[in-house]
């Protein structure tokens, strides 16, 4: 369920939302009616239920309460479903806490980025280090145990000091799950501009390759998971909701700019609140489409299975995708088997672990292009 909403731009996003919410409720009533809408898309019951954004925690709980009832009354849902919202440290006080506790969310995605009021002052957070701390504490006191915070890494001014210091404050904290990304450029943002203008200075890749070395190390001492590229959790904290969309399960995606994947066939919805809100009051589907040729899933396949710990299963792709797929990967991927870059194991082609900061580089020679 994307909530397109913010209270303001963080100067590295390229994400859509509005930090208007004149149209907020608008909004849920259509998310509402697209739910009602596609009810016969997805087959099997419902596993997960992830509220991302934008911002989720900036809607009341009587409208999180409204999206919810939706889906149950139009969808079957597993008794054990993950239950996930990200949240900012700044919305979440007890009453909002323990009102998502009574809703059934049993996973909290809390947007921490850093512990340094300095790093989050570049990046534009609406919260402060201190927010942060008091935001991780109050959830684990009202009962929530399953909570993943994000990180970001390769900051200008972050030193590995202070790099070092924000992991160790996610392991005192005693968080099961962490999800942390290299700070990255995107075209359009107020952090393109700023770099542009002179404003900051630019990105570092060897610090963010420096600071990326220290996460897998820091955290493989400490027992997690290191399960996708910028993913670690401790055992039993996987998120059920993210692996699925790596392991190529079915997936519906509500709210403007949202994506689907199902059928082998990928919808993305209208990025723009206003022309979501009046499609659907039309009762009109908000979305386009494209179906995946046999080309597009296997490049797809590649490029979400060499990100996990579970790789690309060799078996998978001559059952698939046919011996001419087969044999054009393992000549593609010989090169790289060779100097240890890529690894078989149990016939599952995965990353080295030495080479994982150089991953895209790697899927992108691997894609079958015509």
């Amino acid at each position: 369920i994307h909530i397109p909403f913010c209270k303001q731009n963080c100067y590295y996003c390229d994400f859509h939302f509005s930090v208007s919410h004149k149209n907020k409720s608008e909004i849920v009533r259509a998310i509402g009616k697209e739910l009602q809408l596609q009810k016969e898309v997805l087959k099997s019951p419902i596993e997960t239920i992830y509220f991302g954004g934008g911002t989720p925690s900036v809607l009341e709980l009587e409208e999180i309460k409204f999206i919810l009832k939706t889906i149950y009354d139009n969808y079957t849902v597993i008794e054990d479903v993950e239950l996930s919202l990200e949240a900012n440290p700044d919305d979440l006080n007890e009453t909002f806490l323990v009102g998502l506790k009574n809703l059934g969310f049993n996973r909290l995605s809390i947007g921490v980025q850093s512990f340094f009021d300095a790093d989050l002052q570049f990046m534009h957070r609406a919260h402060n280090a201190k927010e942060a701390l008091t935001s991780i504490k109050l959830a684990q006191k009202i009962g929530f145990s399953n909570i993943t915070i994000d990180l970001i890494y390769g900051v200008p001014g972050m030193t590995d000091d202070k790099w070092k210091q924000n992991l160790q404050t996610f392991i005192d904290l005693g968080i099961p799950h962490l999800s942390s990304y290299a700070l990255t450029v995107e075209p359009d943002t107020v952090l393109a501009y700023r770099i542009k203008k002179n404003k900051v200075a630019e990105v570092d890749e060897n610090l963010a390759k420096s600071h990326f070395d220290i996460l897998i190390n820091t955290l493989k001492a400490n027992n997690y998971i290191h399960y996708e590229l910028s993913n670690f959790a401790k055992k039993g904290f996987l998120s059920k909701h993210n692996t699925a969309y790596w392991k190529g399960v079915s997936y519906l995606g509500v709210g403007p700019s949202a994506h689907s994947y199902y059928n082998n066939t990928r919808t993305w919805n209208i990025a723009h609140n206003q022309k979501y809100i009046d499609v659907l009051n039309n009762g009109i589907l908000p979305f386009e489409k494209e179906e995946l040729n046999n080309k597009e899933q296997y490049n797809e396949y590649i490029m979400t299975g060499l990100r996990t710990i579970w790789g690309v299963d060799l078996e998978k792709i001559k059952m698939d995708f046919g011996n001419e797929y087969f044999d054009y990967l393992t000549k593609t991927a010989k090169p790289y088997i060779s100097n240890n870059n890529l690894l078989i194991e149990g016939n599952h082609l995965k990353v080295g672990e030495k080479s994982l900061f150089l991953i895209d580089g790697i899927i992108a020679d691997l894609f079958w292009v015509d």
